[in-house]
């Protein structure tokens, strides 16, 4: 073999071994795009959850960073008007009370002239200026019982009976009342109204007798709020929402039913579609909700889609890159658009006939717009899933009394969050009861104007004399 065919196939090799080379770099370079095309997704989504808040997710509004708080504090002040009452505002002054309610009535006159300095007789004036000064008694009153033991002339011994109405324990009527506004309306810790009522009044009691004052109130309110329950299931429309609450550290499930005259609360052991339609008894009238799948048992027909979720979903499709981006902006666009349209219709500066004319075209723009989302990667599930409920969106263009949002049920929620959060639930079953009777009623007593402490006086006499409780219900 001569020199250059022995040259020419060393090179050769040297080609084949390069070529190789290449092929596996090649290989390991498509790898690797691979892994950093992966590794920008998960980036990408690593950075969309890492800007969720309240304002574009389901988060609560207390799960947001100091920066997104101040944002939504920034926006709220954008109108550039001072905090407080504006000009032209309705002002509002204490009312006095009538001379009856008045405990002692001082009169004042003037003992010597404002100009002259001479003696004034005490001369009764037709309209004087009343001044009224409110003050706690000092004293609590304690009743005492003293039952008397008397022995008959057949050897009997018989021991007197505590009067009709006169509670076996502690505490009466009033007080008991006191201490279930105390924990369950105003959240005060039952070690705090333990310092409260000894600071006060002078009562020493147990942490324990406070938690049986609580299960006295709870039984003596809860036929009326068993009644309420029945009324808002019979309600034409009703709203429902559930949170998480705790039970000696365990996980369940609470829920508010709220209508225009109540609001019941219940603990469930699960949110289960089981454990709430054990709940929900009654299927009737228009449920207010969120999309949940436990609601799937009510006809879809006679529900409506709270909007202000799916604004929080589509400022989540905002978040992301492309086509989802740009899809969640027109989304926020035209569901901002029905808001509009139907705060005209609520403040009644639009007709209900014109706000329909108005929003038949931009309905169909929003569920094009889901439908072309369906097909797009991160956010086609769901858009599959909002589309599934079409029918339950829009029941409010129709349906007099019917709000576009489940606020009403948030709202009510809120104070059980706030009470969750202090707390941390409750240690036992009857704990959870009192928490789902007190809250009820709170919450109905405050929506209907009603005095909360003079209702749970009311009712703890009821049930001190075995009568019926008095109802929850404004017609009642």
């Amino acid at each position: 073999m001569s020199v250059a065919d022995e040259r020419i196939e060393r090179l050769e090799r040297q080609v084949e071994k390069l070529l190789a080379r290449v092929e596996a770099q090649a290989a390991e370079i498509a790898v690797l795009k691979a892994e950093n095309a992966a590794l920008k997704t998960e980036n990408a989504e690593l950075k969309r959850r890492l800007g969720q808040n309240s304002s574009n997710s389901n988060k609560p509004p207390s799960s947001d960073s100091p920066a997104d708080r101040d944002e939504r504090q920034d926006k709220k002040l954008g109108s550039g008007r001072a905090p407080g009452g504006q000009p032209g505002h309705k002002g509002k002054t204490r009312t006095l009370l009538p001379a009856s309610k008045v405990t002692n009535t001082t009169e004042c006159f003037p003992e010597t002239c404002r100009r002259c300095n001479k003696d004034l007789a005490p001369t009764p004036d037709a309209s004087p200026i009343r001044h009224q000064v409110f003050e706690i008694p000092k004293d609590v009153l304690v009743d005492e019982f003293r039952l008397h033991t008397v022995t008959c002339s057949c050897g009997a011994t018989t021991c007197a009976a505590l009067p009709p109405g006169t509670p076996a324990g502690l505490f009466g009527p009033r007080l008991l009342a006191l201490i279930a506004v105390l924990t369950g309306s105003m959240h005060v810790s039952r070690r705090k109204v333990q310092l409260l009522l000894s600071d006060l009044y002078g009562i020493d009691v147990s942490l324990g007798c406070i938690s049986e004052s609580e299960e006295v109130v709870s039984e003596a309110v809860a036929d009326a709020v068993d009644e309420a329950l029945v009324h808002a299931l019979a309600a034409r429309v009703k709203h429902v929402d559930a949170t998480t609450w705790y039970q000696s550290g365990m996980y369940r499930s609470l829920w508010v039913l709220a209508t225009k005259a109540v609001t019941v609360f219940h603990v469930a052991a699960n949110g289960t579609q089981q454990a709430l339609q054990s709940w929900l008894s009654q299927v009737r009238g228009i449920l207010v909700t969120d999309r949940g799948s436990q609601f799937g048992f009510w006809a879809m027909e006679r529900r409506q889609i709270c909007l202000a979720h799916l604004l929080r979903k589509f400022a989540s499709y905002a978040t992301r890159s492309g086509r989802a981006g740009q899809l969640g902006n027109q989304l926020l666009l035209w569901t901002g658009i029905v808001f509009d349209h139907w705060h005209q219709v609520r403040d009644g500066t639009l007709s209900r006939a014109k706000f329909r004319t108005r929003i038949a075209p931009v309905r169909a723009f929003i569920e094009r717009l889901l439908e072309e989302g369906a097909g797009l990667s991160g956010i086609g599930g769901s858009c599959r899933d909002i589309l599934a409920h079409r029918e339950a969106l829009w029941t409010f263009i129709d349906e007099l009394g019917v709000e576009p949002t489940n606020n009403h049920a948030e709202r009510e929620l809120r104070g059980f969050v706030m009470w969750r959060k202090l707390t941390f639930g409750s240690r036992s079953v009857r704990g959870t009861r009192f928490a789902a009777n007190i809250k009820s009623v709170v919450s109905t007593c405050r929506k209907q104007g009603r005095p909360l402490f003079d209702y749970l006086t009311s009712a703890i006499q009821a049930a001190l004399r075995n009568r019926r409780t008095p109802s929850l219900l404004v017609a009642a």
